[in-house]
């Protein structure tokens, strides 16, 4: 006989997602001042794929305490990495950086690794798991395809094809090829020892890594949030912190 119990009441309680933000300027109702903010499609991608998302703001550090309370992580995209982290040079194509939340982001991912804590890392996100792990960066990735095919313009995005490599996870996720949407400028150069490369563009810029010692540890250069027909990637995060969750017996 068929069951009527949904997938959501059998996996139990919504899993939390920590999402990081940005300390920006930012202009709303009579107001103009320095905010913790993000873009919006960040939250709605984790509720489509069933989690409860919660803003993580840049304090300069990261507490353990709040990694207890998470159930999965997104490191989210944004500001170029400080380049003194990996050897960079910060020639005059280096985007904005934000050093406040390298120091929270960088913290943040050794403890959420340190608690085995399923982390799904996006474009800058990437940037900064290669970084923290040894690795380094192409500093303006123009210079080095001889395109700005993978940047898009001000505010928006390009979509290209990738290929992933199979019987990785992100294979098993996403199937052989898939087209995404990419905003970047820089991309991972030296790769991190222990991660592995999992897909790539056509030119050949790494576009996904992950880590096959840990159960849920993967990067993606593109921005699955910018589209919102496609939540594969953030119901594998999901459902790995639904299992996270439940070995902690939550």
């Amino acid at each position: 006989m068929a069951s009527n119990v949904s997938e959501r009441e059998r996996l139990g309680p919504r899993p939390v997602i920590g999402l990081p933000t940005y300390r920006e300027r930012t202009r709303f109702g009579s107001w103009d001042v320095e905010s913790a903010v993000l873009h919006e499609s960040y939250v709605d991608m984790v509720v489509r794929a069933g989690g409860i998302p919660v803003l993580l703001p840049p304090s300069g550090t990261a507490f353990v305490e709040l990694v207890d309370r998470l159930d999965g992580l997104i490191l989210t995209g944004g500001a170029d990495v400080e380049p003194g982290r990996y050897g960079g040079r910060g020639d005059e194509s280096l985007g904005y950086t934000r050093p406040d939340r390298d120091n929270s982001e960088f913290e943040l991912l050794r403890l959420a690794r340190a608690a085995g804590l399923p982390i799904l890392a996006i474009c800058r996100g990437l940037q900064v798991l290669n970084v923290a792990l040894g690795g380094t960066l192409i500093e303006h990735l123009p210079d080095v395809v001889g395109h700005t095919e993978h940047s898009g313009g001000p505010g928006d995005f390009t979509a290209n094809q990738v290929r992933t490599v199979a019987g990785s996870k992100l294979a098993a996720i996403t199937g052989a090829e898939l087209t995404v949407y990419c905003h970047h400028h820089q991309a991972i150069a030296a790769l991190a020892e222990g991660l592995v490369v999992t897909a790539s563009a056509t030119d050949g810029t790494i576009e996904a890594v992950e880590l096959a010692t840990e159960p849920f540890l993967l990067g993606v250069q593109w921005h699955p949030e910018a589209d919102a027909t496609d939540t594969r990637l953030m119901r594998a995060l999901v459902l790995a912190a639904h299992t996270y969750r439940a070995e902690r017996g939550e």
